[in-house]
């Protein structure tokens, strides 16, 4: 019966295992996982203060410009994208006018360990993907082990791209446009003075929403590997998909249609390049069929 089975079916028949010994690896798998994580999370939290600082600084530069405004100077929130990106210097800031505050005796503790067990997920991010492959590429083809591992490359690439869309352009913008809403008279003094924890929950609600929202590309990718979706689906239902991208956009971003138009459009974008990696992938999958090259009309 073997001489009966394709080059592909004979690999994956050599590496079938008993049922224990797939526990036995899976196991491995898992203690190599928890082992990263708590190396990763003793390494964020070891540098708590430092990653909170790094993490405060578009809350600090937003306040430098939004001073600067009540100083007679003129920026808006095009000059705060340029001070982020360094083409421009940060406008002086008096010493502790911003200010976060805690209201637990422990609630700066305890969000300096979320911050490190979010911080130890996202730097072994790579190191629990490539367990995760390295466990199910006994049971795929070699065709589909070579296919995978391009999205598996890309996904942490796309996740960085939205983290950092988040840290140079989003977050910047929120700030900013909540200190402007500040009232300062004679008798009544409105300041925005946000605790820790929310200033954290806001900040990880964003990496993750943008980071999540800007593996569209991959998850639409390998569901066209599936053959779940065509690009001719993809394409007639754009209409659809942009409104559904606004909603997710809406769901993800504080209440204003600036936050909303900042994710909205970074992904409609990434749709239309979606519907491009799975044309690629048929027009791969149609020539192989074939045996020759096809010239797409």
């Amino acid at each position: 019966m073997s001489d009966d089975l394709t080059p592909d079916e004979v690999e994956i028949e050599a590496s079938r295992a008993p049922l224990l010994d797939h526990l036995i690896e899976l196991r491995r798998r898992l203690i190599v996982c928890v082992a990263a994580l708590i190396v990763g999370f003793g390494v964020c939290f070891a540098f708590a203060d430092q990653i909170y600082t790094f993490l405060l600084q578009p809350f600090v530069k937003a306040g430098a410009l939004i001073a600067a405004q009540k100083a007679g100077l003129k920026h808006g929130p095009f000059d705060l994208i340029e001070v982020m990106v360094g083409l421009k210097d940060v406008p002086s800031l008096n010493q502790h006018m911003l200010q976060l505050i805690f209201t637990a005796p422990l609630e700066f503790f305890f969000t300096k360990m979320k911050m490190a067990g979010f911080g130890a997920l996202v730097l072994t991010f790579p190191i629990l993907a490539w367990q995760l492959y390295a466990f199910v590429a006994p049971g795929l083809y070699k065709k589909e082990r070579k296919a995978f591992l391009p999205f598996l490359a890309a996904s942490p690439v796309l996740f960085v791209m939205g983290g950092a869309m988040v840290y140079y352009l989003m977050l910047p913008f929120v700030m900013w446009f909540s200190l402007s809403q500040q009232v300062t008279t004679e008798t009544v003094n409105v300041a925005l003075v946000p605790k820790v924890s929310d200033y954290l929950t806001l900040v990880t609600t964003l990496l993750l929403g943008f980071g999540l929202c800007f593996q569209l590309p991959v998850v639409l990718s390998l569901a066209g590997l599936a053959g779940l979706v065509s690009s001719k689906m993809l394409r007639e239902g754009r209409r659809y998909a942009i409104v559904a991208v606004f909603v997710v956009a809406a769901i993800f971003t504080p209440p204003d249609p600036i936050s909303q138009l900042m994710l909205a459009i970074p992904i409609c974008l990434l749709y239309e390049v979606s519907i491009w990696c799975v044309w690629l992938i048929e027009r791969r999958r149609k020539r192989d069929e074939a045996g020759t090259d096809i010239v797409p009309v």
